[in-house]
């Protein structure tokens, strides 16, 4: 049994195509200057400030962070960039910045800024050509989809805009489907039907999604134990998982989440 702080190798059981290191991400929600935490991407408490947050999780040894400005497609801006360059000075995992994306001068200001990938959502929905546009300026892996997906009654999940207050009326598998052959490097796949619920990731979906495309699958929205981030990478295939209210609230520490999974069988990196 592998303990908080320590690196023992995962179970000999798992397929050798499963051996790939699942991402841990750290998901942090800006509005304005605050970082920001909500159910269902809605009713949103200030939580504290989002790069003393982002310098933490580094120290504790995250894989990636992610910054969303989930309220800049509805007021049509984007206020991420100063706080993207003050957290690249010193922090040095890769960094996705989304919200507010509209056209190729945007993703190019993220870029300089400091990110490494960009996630689109809304702008992409309006004109899927966008993501053509970016994949062949900067490279496809710089180019993340960003699917914010709801469980329809009738089975199935549809994709939502403006942080999930939006119907498109397109399917969400076949979206990601959509994209990929546009160009992107991969998708970011938030259950709102789960999200800050604590009641495990919408494993279905994911798994869904993950058999559907060639491209890496990070799972976003209801992470409350570690049980769930085993559950979403062996029987949703995810190949990173983004985790909000369990960090930011202090539930769960980095040293104990990668014990678990590598005691479920999931392999992480050994910081």
């Amino acid at each position: 049994m592998a303990r908080a702080g320590r690196c023992a190798a995962p179970s000999s059981t798992r397929s050798a195509s499963a051996l790939a290191n699942v991402r841990l991400v750290a998901r942090l929600d800006v509005k304005a200057t605050n970082l920001i935490k909500g159910i269902h991407l809605e009713g949103l408490r200030v939580v504290g400030d989002p790069q003393a947050h982002a310098q933490a999780y580094y120290e504790a040894g995250i894989d990636e962070l992610l910054y969303m400005d989930i309220v800049a497609s509805l007021y049509g801006r984007n206020s991420l960039l100063d706080l993207v360059r003050r957290t690249a000075e010193d922090i040095f995992v890769p960094l996705t910045v989304g919200g507010g994306i509209r056209t190729v001068e945007d993703v190019h200001g993220a870029l300089l800024a400091g990110a490494d990938k960009v996630a689109i959502n809304t702008a992409a929905v309006r004109r899927p050509e966008l993501l053509e546009e970016v994949a062949r300026r900067f490279g496809s892996q710089c180019v993340v989809l960003g699917i914010e997906a709801k469980l329809r009654p009738e089975g199935g999940w549809e994709a939502y805009t403006d942080n999930g207050r939006e119907r498109t009326g397109r399917d969400a598998v076949e979206w990601a489907r959509e994209a990929v052959q546009r160009g992107i490097g991969e998708i970011l796949l938030t259950s709102v039907d789960r999200e800050g619920t604590r009641r495990g990731f919408d494993v279905e979906l994911v798994r869904t999604v993950a058999d559907a495309v060639p491209v890496p699958v990070i799972a976003s929205g209801g992470m409350g134990t570690t049980e769930h981030l085993v559950a979403v990478a062996r029987d949703g295939r995810a190949d990173a998982v983004a985790m909000a209210d369990v960090l930011h609230y202090g539930r769960l520490d980095l040293a104990a989440i990668r014990a678990a999974a590598r005691d479920g069988a999931v392999a992480v990196r050994c910081p």
